[in-house]
């Protein structure tokens, strides 16, 4: 009788050490599942994050730090097929602006969230919007510039109206700026609010303009110097490789990569300056304020590829004022 007890209790199944960890973090990001079955899947998935994070964490020579975060159920394919939307487009580029035209001197620090240039960090959900919120931001940012008002505006307007793009599937930065320039606007968020999916054009609010630009700009490609230029004028439009479990789980520092120029995601620089050892971008994402710092990445700035870290220097663009 006691070795059959033995038996039936060595085989009663060991709980995961990691479970309770999974747990806490499903009631910390609210997450719920359908099925046990879902549930189960979704923590394998958490169990190769999670030591992933941990083989990071117990690394001397990174300048940045990464964390479970809200993406942790998700595998890396899967977190940048429904978070990260930038398309690469074949319209011409246009006539390269000479970014320091304006300027007498370079600063050796901007940060235009000091301005009241810069609204709140978005989160665009799991609809591919990202490159629809940064051109509105970058709007947004001129717009207080020239004028003294700082509102935010509709990146729901791109989604629906923009028919050369595809809404949540994804976007194209240079179409977006086209359009807002030949409809004469773009409205506010206030107006047309943002609900993350692909919907029918409003043309009713489409006409209700809170923020006119009369064209777009291409920074120099591939010149970090250039993209320096043009930030110390406006919050520059920029796109990167947001690919990698590190980018997934950044949570604080500077971000050296790994990273490579297959451009995929779409974010507005806002600044740039350097730590004691290392130059950096100030990076605002629209994945809401749980990623990274407060919602922002600084990333590496001044690095040996022309190309810039993870591709920045590519495909930089901003608007123009009327």
């Amino acid at each position: 009788m006691l070795l059959l007890f033995g038996a039936l209790v060595s085989s009663s199944p060991i709980e995961d050490p990691l479970l309770p960890v999974y747990e806490k973090w499903m009631s910390d990001f609210d997450r719920v599942y359908q099925t046990d079955t879902e549930k189960q899947q979704r923590f394998e998935v958490f169990k190769a994050n999670y030591q992933f994070i941990q083989s990071m964490k117990t690394r001397s020579d990174l300048t940045y730090t990464v964390d479970l975060n809200e993406f942790a159920d998700l595998a890396n394919d899967e977190f940048i097929a429904k978070h990260a939307g930038f398309k690469s487009s074949n319209a011409p580029k246009k006539a390269i602006h000479p970014e320091s035209a304006n300027l007498t001197t370079t600063p050796t620090c901007v940060d235009w969230r000091t301005s009241g240039c810069v609204t709140p960090v978005k989160d665009q959900g799991s609809c591919g919007a990202d490159w629809a919120i940064a051109v509105a931001e970058a709007i947004e940012a001129l717009c207080k510039i020239k004028t003294g008002t700082c509102v935010s505006l509709s990146e729901q307007e791109l989604i629906d109206c923009v028919s050369s793009c595809y809404g949540c599937n994804g976007g194209y930065v240079d179409y977006a700026f086209q359009w807002i320039q030949m409809n004469g606007g773009i409205t506010t968020e206030a107006n047309y609010p943002y609900k993350g999916i692909t919907g029918t054009c409003n043309y009713n609010k489409t006409n209700d303009h809170a923020c006119t630009i009369c064209g777009y700009q291409d920074v120099t490609p591939n010149c970090e110097s250039c993209l320096m230029n043009a930030v110390a004028i406006q919050p520059v439009v920029a796109v990167i490789e947001a690919s990698g479990s590190a980018f997934q789980f950044y949570s604080g520092g500077i971000f050296t990569g790994p990273c490579g120029t297959n451009l995929d995601h779409a974010v507005l620089i806002v600044g740039y300056c350097s730590s004691s050892t290392t130059h950096y971008w100030i990076v605002k994402n629209s994945w809401g304020t749980s990623w990274g710092e407060s919602g922002y990445i600084r990333m590496q700035k001044d690095i040996s590829r022309t190309t810039g870290l993870c591709g920045i220097a590519m495909e930089a663009s901003y608007p123009v004022a009327c």
